[in-house]
C-alpha cells in the first residue's frame, strides 16, 4: 500500500512540475536581466498571472512529492518525479492541436523505459521511518552549498549559454537537497505530528526551497529552457538519489548484473528527458 501511495503521488507530481516549469519559463523570460539572482526577480513574476498560475502547479507538484516521500524511498520516488515532461508534452499538444513529432515520441519511450528499467531491480523498502541526525546532514549541506556559491558566482561572469547552465545546475543541487530535506521532514511529521515544528528540518526546506526558486527562475531568465530544464531534470533526481544512499542508508540493486540494469536504464531516462526537454512544444 505504501509504495503504490508512493508512485501515484510521484507521478502526479512529475506532471504538476512538467507544466509549471513551461509556464515559469515563459514567463521569466520577460522579466529585466538586471534581476537576476535577486529576491526582486520572484517578487516581479509574483505580479505576472502566467508565473502565478505556475507557482500554483510547482506547489501542488511539492505537496503531492512530500506524500510520496513520506511513504517511499528517494531511490524510488526520484526517478518517477523526474517524468515531468512525459505528462507535460503530450498536454500541451493536445491542448494545441500539434501532433506529437518522431523525437517527442522517441523521447518518450526512453524515459518510460529508462525508468522502468531503473525501477525493476531496485531492492524492496525496508520498513520503518529514518530520520538522519545532523551529524549525517553535516557533509552533504557542506559540499552542495560549496558548489552552489561556486557555480552562480562562476555564472555571474560567464556568457549567457554558459550563465544558464550554471545557474540550472546549482539549482539542481539545490532541489535534490530540497527533496532530501523534505524526505526528513515527512518523517518527522508522521513520527512527531506538530511536534515536527520543533526541528530544523522544516524551517531547512523552507530556506532551501527559497533558494532554489530563485536559483531556477534566475536561469529560465537567462537562457533557452532547452539548456536549463534538462540540467535539472537529470541532475535533480540523481542528487537525491546519492544523497537517499549516504544519508538515509537507502539501497540500489544489489548485484552487478543488477547494477548495470540500472546504469543502463538511467542513461536512457536520462536521453529520452534531454530529447523532451529540447521539444519545442516546452519552447513556444
Amino acid at each position: 500500500m505504501n509504495t503504490a501511495v508512493a508512485v501515484v503521488a510521484a507521478l502526479l507530481s512529475a506532471m504538476s512540475f512538467g507544466l509549471a516549469s513551461v509556464i515559469q519559463q515563459q514567463a521569466a523570460s520577460e522579466a529585466p536581466a538586471r534581476e537576476s539572482l535577486r529576491l526582486r526577480l520572484v517578487l516581479d513574476l509574483a505580479r505576472r498571472p502566467k508565473w502565478l498560475t505556475g507557482m500554483a502547479l510547482v506547489i501542488s507538484s511539492y505537496i503531492l512529492l512530500g506524500l510520496a516521500l513520506a511513504f517511499g524511498p528517494l531511490v524510488l520516488v526520484q526517478p518517477l518525479a523526474a517524468t515531468d515532461l512525459l505528462f507535460a508534452l503530450p498536454l500541451l499538444a493536445w491542448r494545441r492541436r500539434t501532433p506529437l513529432t518522431r523525437q517527442e515520441m522517441a523521447g518518450i519511450a526512453c524515459t518510460a523505459g529508462g525508468v522502468a528499467m531503473f525501477l525493476t531491480v531496485l531492492p524492496s523498502a525496508p520498513g520503518g521511518t529514518t530520520i538522519p541526525a545532523v551529524r549525517d546532514w553535516l557533509p552533504v549541506l557542506l559540499a552542495i552549498s560549496s558548489a552552489a556559491v561556486l557555480l552562480t558566482e562562476t555564472g555571474r561572469r560567464s556568457r549567457p549559454t554558459t550563465r544558464t547552465a550554471l545557474y540550472a545546475t546549482s539549482a539542481a543541487l539545490m532541489f535534490a537537497l530540497l527533496d532530501s530535506l523534505t524526505k526528513s521532514t515527512a518523517g518527522r511529521f508522521r513520527a512527531d505530528g506538530l511536534g515536527a515544528l520543533s526541528h530544523w528540518e522544516p524551517y531547512s526546506v523552507v530556506l532551501v526551497g527559497m533558494i532554489g526558486l530563485i536559483l531556477s527562475q534566475s536561469s529560465y531568465q537567462a537562457g533557452s529552457l532547452a539548456i536549463s530544464l534538462p540540467l535539472i531534470d537529470t541532475l535533480e533526481p540523481m542528487g537525491a538519489v546519492l544523497i537517499g544512499v549516504a544519508v538515509f542508508g537507502e539501497q540500489l540493486a544489489s548485484s552487478t548484473w543488477a547494477l548495470a540494469v540500472q546504469a543502463l536504464g538511467a542513461a536512457t531516462a536520462v536521453a529520452g528527458i534531454v530529447l523532451l526537454d529540447r521539444s519545442p512544444l516546452g519552447r513556444s
